[in-house]
């Protein structure tokens, strides 16, 4: 079971942090360009291919599917590694 944080939405598009049952959270940005739903899956080091895909079925079926149930695909680039940090102008700005 995974737990979904939406962090920002637009008229085209979703990202969300996703959190699984041990606590581990990886993030997805889906891009909605009818027919087709394109998301970047980012996944920590530790996720199986078995998480991997289990994540893909659950953002499919809440997310992309309901988004647009004719759709004609759902392409998932999967990127898997660590998490170094949230960047932002405002951040660096505050620092001077």
């Amino acid at each position: 079971m995974f737990h979904y944080e939406r962090e920002s939405r637009t008229a085209h598009s979703e990202c969300f942090v996703i959190e699984n049952e041990s606590g581990s959270r990886a993030r997805v940005d889906l891009h909605y360009a009818p027919p087709i739903v394109f998301a970047t899956l980012s996944v920590p080091e530790d996720w199986t291919e078995v998480d991997i895909q289990d994540v893909i079925t659950d953002i499919d079926h809440h997310w992309a599917l309901s988004s647009d149930p004719l759709r004609e695909d759902f392409i998932v680039t999967v990127w898997r590694g660590q998490e170094v940090g949230v960047y932002s102008q405002d951040e660096g700005a505050q620092d001077d």
